[in-house]
């Protein structure tokens, strides 16, 4: 019996507000540091083609003899792939719980300064909607430069080869800009709510949080960004 009752408070606590707040936070640093070191990556397509494809090849090399070929990436994908399932989770149940608590009869709460109702606004959509959007441009991204599934331009071998292909083609480029947009709005509410949640939004800080979410979410856009214009524009290929 007392195990059993140990359990269930265990099991309540992980399901609790502060615990799922907290875990969005965690999960969400360690998608932010993935994404300075993927830009750091990408621009690397600055030094060519031997350069580019080389990087891609060691990365494949990490851990060797320790880890088999190829080690490592797969950690990293398992570490990922958790930390994007556990947020979206983590996610939706407060949304979940959010509308429950700001609803009477299926009706949202409004009020003059927000008319389309609480869950309308500008954090709701950024982190609901962007997150969608992420998701989905993940899986092309994945289906495009990585398995070389989906291939605009034609499919290779050499990583450099496909990231050039693909971004010499204007709808390419787009969709990419609208995922990147979609990035820079999540990733400035993300850092904000997260300092929330670890208890360092105070408000003497609150500006200098502010300043710092917004300078990480639009150096990783635009960084994520400037490889397909180069290549878009012929300053890369």
């Amino acid at each position: 019996m007392a195990n059993s009752t140990l359990t269930k408070q265990r099991s309540t606590a992980f399901r609790s507000t502060v615990a799922l707040k907290s875990a969005m936070a965690v999960t969400g640093l360690v998608l932010v540091l993935f994404l300075i070191a993927h830009m750091y990556g990408n621009l690397m397509i600055f030094g060519g083609q031997e350069v580019f494809d080389n990087y891609s090849h060691h990365l494949r090399e990490l851990g060797e003899p320790m880890l088999p070929y190829a080690g490592t990436l797969w950690i990293i994908r398992i570490v990922l792939l958790a930390s994007v399932l556990i947020h979206a989770y983590s996610a939706f149940v407060l949304w979940a719980r959010a509308k429950r608590a700001t609803s009477v009869g299926g009706q949202r709460y409004h009020s003059s300064k927000n008319r389309t109702g609480v869950q309308r606004s500008y954090a709701s959509f950024t982190m609901r909607w962007g997150g969608i959007v992420v998701l989905l441009f993940v899986i092309f991204h994945i289906l495009h430069l990585t398995t070389n599934n989906i291939a605009p331009g034609g499919p290779s071998s050499s990583p450099y080869e496909r990231v050039v292909h693909g971004f010499q083609i204007w709808w390419v480029v787009l969709v990419y800009v609208i995922a990147m947009a979609a990035v820079g709005f999540h990733l400035r509410h993300g850092i904000w709510s997260a300092t929330q949640t670890l208890g360092q939004n105070k408000a003497s800080r609150q500006r200098t949080i502010n300043l710092v979410a917004t300078a990480i979410a639009v150096v990783l856009t635009l960084g994520f960004l400037v490889p397909p214009f180069s290549v878009l524009f012929g300053l890369v290929g």
